[in-house]
């Protein structure tokens, strides 16, 4: 099967594999292409199964990557997804291999990339990265991996930035933190979390990382989406926006 890149010539006759086929998303989608065309200045790849499926991998140099992981000199990889019909074909396997390729013509130390210790919502399944070559080179107390692949001989040298390990989140109730890297970020933070804090009377801090400084200087390493209750990390996954999934998790 081929696999297709996308860049500014392309992207608006090309979808981007998630939400494609989710009118509520619509808005979301139009985002993150928008947010894509910004990042391809900064050799940002994005490479897909050229069929219509959710099978691709971004990637970006880490000093321009949307996390808040000190400056290196690696290839950050951020959203790897293979999934439905197509998983256990190999695609996972050659998306890697390219990702790889370009690491090292580059002249890049290794690659990088943040998941969970166990499996996160909208992030790699770490599991199978170990079994591909990735060591951990740092954990946090609230279940994030830091996972490095290397290229070189060289130890690794990637930090987290203080601003997590320190972070300073004291506000009582639900707070968020979310970028236009997900389709579906907005859709559900801006209705359905915000109708169900008002529903039970929950305080509600909405924070979007709009720009690569807020996302590089954020108190989370999951900016895509952060959900945080009574200033404790509670997870990653956009869909405990929906009422149901959020009064089960919250307890209420």
């Amino acid at each position: 099967m081929q696999y297709l890149i996308l860049d500014e010539n392309n992207i608006e006759n090309e979808h981007i594999c998630c939400g494609f086929s989710d009118k509520k998303c619509s808005e979301g989608y139009k985002a993150k292409k928008t947010w894509l065309k910004l990042q391809f200045k900064n050799n940002f790849i994005f490479q897909k199964l050229d069929k219509r499926a959710k099978v691709f991998m971004e990637t970006i140099p880490l000093k321009d990557a949307w996390v808040p992981l000190e400056n290196s000199n690696y290839l950050f990889i951020g959203c790897f997804w293979v999934s439905g019909k197509y998983k256990n074909q190999g695609h996972g396997k050659k998306l890697l291999q390219e990702a790889i390729k370009r690491a090292k013509k580059d002249s890049f130390d290794g690659l990088v990339t943040i998941v969970g210790k166990k499996k996160f919502h909208f992030m790699s399944d770490t599991k199978w990265l170990l079994k591909n070559g990735f060591e951990v080179v740092e954990e946090t107390t609230d279940g994030f991996v830091i996972l490095g692949l290397k290229i070189n001989k060289k130890p690794f040298n990637i930090k987290i930035k203080e601003c997590v390990k320190n972070r300073e989140i004291t506000k009582k109730g639900v707070v968020v933190y979310y970028s236009n890297r997900c389709v579906y970020s907005e859709v559900y933070i801006l209705t359905s979390l915000k109708e169900v804090c008002k529903k039970n009377n929950i305080p509600l801090e909405i924070n979007k990382l709009d720009t690569l400084q807020k996302a590089q200087n954020s108190p989370t390493l999951a900016t895509i989406f952060s959900l945080f209750y009574n200033a404790e990390f509670i997870t990653t996954d956009i869909s405990v926006c929906l009422e149901s999934k959020f009064t089960k998790l919250l307890k209420l």
